[in-house]
């Protein structure tokens, strides 16, 4: 096998994403991947808790958030104050539903934190659990304690599975294997063989619980495709050992409340229609209605006009059944309609062949309303079954979108195969991976993806952007192992994200764009949400490499979590930095809290808490200045600033006593924080990192000590010299102060390419230093970043030419800022 060898390769899909420029379908787009996470508590309900501080005694609490057999509760009386939210594991911790401690004799007493708070308890309880949902007993008590409902459908579990190639019977299976909801089934009697087996995702509408088709005068009998297999004796023996096992192979009745809902269609027998077959999705052909069960069920047939043809392709359908549309909807749509076999000719049209079957067309309404808001786009990644092999779990790439159907392309399946029609309600595609989170083969690529160079214009923490030099893909950060998270249950762990639109948004964050986000994110692995979380703020921004660079792991910070790199592009450059982001379900809310203190917006724009009215930080009634007088940036003294008092190179052409506002520089890197200028802030507390005025103030007072010398020296023709420190720049105090020469430019040097650069360079009189620039792909973009430090540093040059040089970055930053940065 020619890509046995590929197989064996361990897959990465962040490499692989940026291989391949793609990016990820958001995780919010699989419903049914985030329904079968759901562990049955939800935020909101209530419970009474026993507390720490006396373990004889409970209280009332309020679940914030859920994870797994994790819960973050608050106990009631702390309002919003999220001080005292602790988690509690469902399994040990001692939980129990609303009503218990009366049940049981057992003391509700108020937790010394808010006892001043609560001056009447009785008065308070019956205040607050008026109208409140409790906890479900039956997940805080007996056998289904702390295990997540999808986790109770194990191997030897029995179901009902409706057949839905030939008519409306049941048949009774068992779960040979669940997947992160995905079963593969074998029918009751066919223990021995798994020629028959099905994969289907537990929501399916025609997958049900025992007892189903009883219930709703449907029969039991075995499809037509195994019942020659046995006698009818053997049928029914079989099934009389099915009834006398039921309760110990059952499965809640509950878990299938979240399955979609099937409603009432109005087609009728004969009718026209555009259909896909779901066994083979790859072309849409006529169809036509072939028989009507009831008010929820009918048969679609494939069309076929040979005359000797002896099977027929039909399936069983219901009004939300994906791959059905009404006449002519390929056409309208621009998509090539599959001619029926047998048709004569190629070009198919409707009213002739309406006509000539003396049929109707069924009406619009008859179809299911298409769903325009799921998140998907072209080029995006995913994971897909092979609908020719539901073994396989495919990477599948969106090649089109037509109102709610996606067009993929499946990569590394055993047998090439064409593009698959799918609905975006899909339950058989999933979110990138998701087959690594379930310990599920996925099948990589056919062939190897050769590492490709990248322009990159950010390293590494620390280190200033010098160029989109080019930067290999080995120099990655190595992707966290899944035996490195808290995996709960080999299940996720972080909890869900909300997006709180209705927040202050802070000056790096679009307000528009964050409004276009998706409402949440996750559950899942704490290291991948988080990413995806932080990928979105960043493409959310209006300056993406601005908020890449906040987010930037600082090297002298205490490091606990994880570091992974992550990406950002901003007028047609790629920015790479690495990120610090948390493993464990219990730092999550810290986490997003500091993130957001950081990015200067309100605490609450995202975490694991969904603000629905009002935001407790009240940050709707402050303007920008005052929000960020509380959250902003606290400037400290910083140390290393080169000698004398603060000049501006324009002052001589101001009025001498104006104040001029100071404009920002464009693309400033963080600086290197040293000991001295370490905040001490609490953790969680707005932070007192310098912020980038400080950076400002500190290039522009270095340009005006270079641009001072230039002159100087070119007046004078001295020269000066530093026997204590090389790399000391020149006092101002030893200058006389002089405008700079004033240079016109013809182009914005943001756009200059790096042969541009090196032709400004080769105008000056450090022409020889061109090389470098041209070696090291140094841009316009670049050029604006560079630094005194960063010229000495990063191209080795001695004091007297990094002098020189910088004196002509300088007169472009000057030019830039006069011209164009308005």
């Amino acid at each position: 096998d020619a890509g046995s060898s590929v197989e064996e390769m361990e897959f990465n899909w962040d490499e692989y994403l940026e291989d391949t420029g793609a990016t990820a379908a958001p995780h919010g787009s699989f419903k049914h991947v985030d329904t079968s996470l759901q562990n049955g508590f939800a935020p909101g309900m209530k419970l009474e808790v026993a507390v720490k501080s006396d373990q004889n005694t409970y209280w009332v609490a309020t679940i914030i958030t859920t994870c797994g057999q994790l819960l973050l509760l608050r106990y009631d009386g702390y309002g919003e104050d999220r001080k005292a939210d602790f988690w509690c594991d469902i399994m040990t911790a001692d939980l129990h539903p609303i009503g218990w401690c009366e049940q049981n004799k057992k003391i509700l007493k108020v937790p010394e934190g808010i006892k001043d708070k609560i001056p009447d308890q009785e008065e308070f309880l019956q205040r607050e659990l008026k109208g409140a949902c409790s906890a479900p007993a039956n997940l805080l008590e007996g056998l289904h304690r702390g295990k997540n409902p999808l986790d109770l459908i194990a191997p030897g579990s029995r179901l009902e599975l409706q057949n839905v190639r030939d008519s409306l019977e049941a048949w009774i299976v068992n779960v040979v294997e669940n997947v992160g909801g995905r079963l593969k089934l074998r029918y009751e009697g066919l223990e021995d063989s798994d020629k028959f087996d099905q994969w289907i995702f537990y929501l399916d509408p025609f997958l049900h619980q025992v007892g189903w088709a009883a219930q709703h005068g449907y029969s039991l009998q075995p499809p037509l495709a195994i019942r020659s297999l046995k006698s009818e004796a053997d049928w029914q023996e079989i099934l009389k050992k099915v009834k006398e096992e039921e309760e110990e192979s059952s499965v809640p009745t509950d878990l299938f409340k979240d399955k979609p809902v099937i409603g009432v269609h109005s087609f009728s027998e004969g009718m026209k229609l555009e259909a896909v077959d779901p066994m083979a999705p790859f072309v849409i052909s006529p169809a036509t209605v072939l028989k009507v069960y009831n008010e929820k069920y009918f048969m679609i047939e494939i069309d076929d006009l040979r005359p000797e043809r002896t099977t027929s392709q039909s399936y069983i359908c219901h009004v939300s059944s994906a791959g059905i549309f009404p006449v002519q909807w390929s056409l309208k749509n621009g998509l090539h309609l599959s001619p029926p076999p047998g048709y004569p000719g190629q070009d198919f049209d409707w009213a002739d062949y309406l006509k000539q079957c003396g049929a109707e067309a069924a009406p619009q309404s008859c179809f299911p309303s298409l769903n325009s808001d799921h998140g998907f786009k072209e080029n995006m990644k995913l994971e897909a079954v092979n609908p020719v092999d539901p073994e396989e779990v495919c990477i599948a790439t969106v090649t089109k979108l037509k109102d709610s159907y996606l067009w993929l392309q499946l990569e590394g399946s055993k047998k090439p195969v064409p593009d698959c029609i799918v609905s975006v309600e899909s339950m058989n595609i999933f979110p990138v991976g998701w087959c690594e989170t379930n310990g599920y083969q996925l099948r990589p690529p056919r062939k190897a993806i050769v590492n490709k160079q990248k322009k990159i214009a950010v390293v590494q923490p620390e280190k200033q952007i010098l160029s989109s030099r080019t930067v290999h893909d080995g120099l990655k950060n190595q992707e966290l192992n899944s035996s490195d998270s808290v995996v709960i249950n080999g299940k996720y762990c972080c909890p869900k994200i909300y997006f709180n639109h209705r927040c202050f948004s802070g000056p790096y964050l679009n307000k528009g764009r964050i409004a276009e986000l998706p409402q949440s994110v996750g559950p899942g692995n704490c290291v991948l949400v988080l990413k995806e979380v932080l990928t979105l703020l960043i493409n959310a921004a209006y300056k993406p490499s601005r908020v890449l660079r906040e987010l930037q792991l600082d090297e002298e910070a205490a490091w606990h979590g994880h570091g992974e790199t992550l990406k950002a592009k901003y007028k047609g450059k790629s920015y790479r930095a690495t990120v610090e982001v948390v493993r464990t379900a219990d730092r999550v809310t810290d986490f997003c809290r500091k993130t957001c203190i950081k990015l200067e917006c309100c605490p609450n724009l995202f975490g694991p808490q969904m603000v629905l009215d009002k935001c407790s930080e009240n940050c709707s009634v402050l303007t920008k200045t005052k929000y960020t007088h509380y959250y902003g940036k606290r400037k400290n003294k910083r140390i290393g600033r080169p000698p004398g008092g603060h000049s501006n190179l324009e002052v001589a052409m101001k009025k001498p006593n104006k104040r001029r506002k100071r404009r920002k520089h464009f693309f400033v890197h963080k600086k290197k924080r040293s000991s001295t200028s370490v905040d001490n802030t609490p953790a969680g507390s707005p932070q007192g990192s310098g912020g980038e005025e400080e950076d400002d103030q500190d290039e522009s007072e270095l340009s005006h000590s270079l641009a001072q010398d230039r002159d100087k020296r070119k007046r004078k023709l001295r020269t000066f010299s530093f026997s204590d420190d090389e790399n000391k720049p020149p006092s101002p105090k030893d200058i006389k102060m002089e405008v700079a020469e004033k240079l016109q430019l013809d182009s914005n040097p943001l756009e200059w390419s790096v042969a541009d650069v090196v032709r400004f360079l080769k105008s000056t009189d450090c022409a020889p230093l061109a090389r470098i620039f041209l070696d090291q792909e140094i841009d316009g973009q670049a050029l604006l970043l560079l630094t005194l430090p960063t010229v000495q540093e990063c191209m080795d040059l001695k004091l007297g030419p990094a002098i020189k040089l910088c004196h002509h970055i300088e007169r472009v930053k000057l030019a830039f800022y006069q011209q164009f940065a308005n």
